[in-house]
Formats: C-alpha cells, structure tokens, sequence
C-alpha cells in the first residue's frame, strides 16, 4: 500500500478524510469543501474546491475521473478528464464540473464530486523519427470499426 500525504485545509474542516468506499475501489472519493451552495446551470461549469493539498509520490499522478452516478443520474461530469495532479504540484486540488443534464444542478458542502486515483507513470522521451512501423490498423480510428 502506498501512503500519500494529504494536507487539509481550513475550508475542509469537519469533512471526513477521502478513503476508499469498499475494499477493492481504486480510488477515493473527493467532497466538496465549499462555504456556500454552488448551483451550475445546464451547459455551464464551475471550478469547485476539494479543500485539500496532496504530496503525489513521484513515479505516479493523481487522476481525478467522474463520479459515474453523478454522470448517469444528472449529466454530470468533469471537464479536461481525467485531471492529472503531477507529483511536485502543491496547490489546491480543484475539480471542474460540468452539467450536460437538462435541469440545473447544486453542489453542496461535503458532496462527493469526484474520485481520484493514483496511477503509475512512467517518463518518456520522444524520439523524432523519419516514418513509423506499419501497423493491420494503419491511420484507422473514429470509429473505422464500425458500430
């Protein structure tokens, strides 16, 4: 198990501290550590705060996906997914939501807005090259294999 070091900010007081919902989740449920009631309209988003700093351990990024019954239930979702915090990023985690329902949606203290999961990455160089190796699949994609 990997232990990540999390900084709580003034603003996530009396917030439980993101755990896993079960034994086998992947990743943590973020809150919403707002004062007051955001409400986003249909077609609008906001930059909500999870009230909280994070020491990624380098090697790994912390990705910050959608909550799939927040998406099913109400259309909501987050912009620029997954989000990525890079391991010598020490800001405030935000999360910014978007509503692609019908009706407008309110997000209140404590929310689970977001869930976010450590992953592995590796570094890459690249490595310009001439031409690259032929493939059965070539330049096929969006959609090429049908429906």
């Amino acid at each position: 198990m990997i232990r990540v070091q999390v900084e709580l900010l003034e603003e996530y007081s009396g917030l439980p501290l993101p755990r896993p919902a079960t034994e086998h989740s992947a990743g943590v449920d973020l809150r919403a550590a707002i004062s007051e009631p955001v409400t986003i309209p249909p077609g609008g988003r906001a930059l909500v705060s999870s009230g909280m700093k994070v020491a990624v351990p380098v090697g790994y990024e912390w990705q910050i996906r959608p909550r799939s019954g927040l998406a099913l239930k109400h259309g909501i979702t987050l912009l620029n997914s997954p989000g990525t915090v890079d391991s010598d990023y020490r800001g405030t985690v935000g999360v910014i939501m978007v509503n692609l329902g019908g009706e407008p949606f309110t997000v209140n203290r404590g929310d689970r807005i977001a869930q976010a999961v450590l992953s592995r990455v590796e570094p890459v160089t690249l490595v310009e090259t001439d031409s690259l190796q032929e493939t059965e699949r070539g330049e096929g994609g969006f959609g090429h294999t049908g429906i």
